[in-house]
């Protein structure tokens, strides 16, 4: 039986989203983007960007690096989450926190 794929987790579906976002605010049809990460030597098909962008394909780093520049951005950039993605990776990132407050004291003290 083959290996099941390793589901997409929150960071790489919102890097999906800022990628979406990213392109179109500068007016790349998915073929313009695809055409300038593979100028910059990292081959990317149209049906390759479609599925990162639909989170069907995980991003790996090297596509992702290609990805920003081609965008003009930095892979920082698109690391960082909107506005409405925020409350989402708060409450996740607070579930996995180890027990400790708020204030960073340890809940014995």
């Amino acid at each position: 039986m083959p290996p099941r794929p390793l589901e997409i987790g929150p960071a790489g579906k919102a890097v999906a989203r800022a990628i979406v976002r990213a392109r179109t605010a500068r007016g790349y049809p998915q073929r313009q983007l695809a055409a300038r990460v593979t100028a910059l030597g990292r081959p990317m098909t149209v049906t390759a960007l479609s599925r990162i962008e639909r989170t069907v394909r995980r991003c790996d780093i090297d596509d992702f690096v290609a990805i920003a520049t081609a965008l003009g951005t930095s892979p920082h950039t698109l690391l960082a989450t909107s506005p409405g993605d925020r409350g989402q990776t708060e409450r996740a990132e607070h579930s996995r926190r180890s027990p400790v407050s708020e204030t960073g004291d340890s809940p014995d003290h």
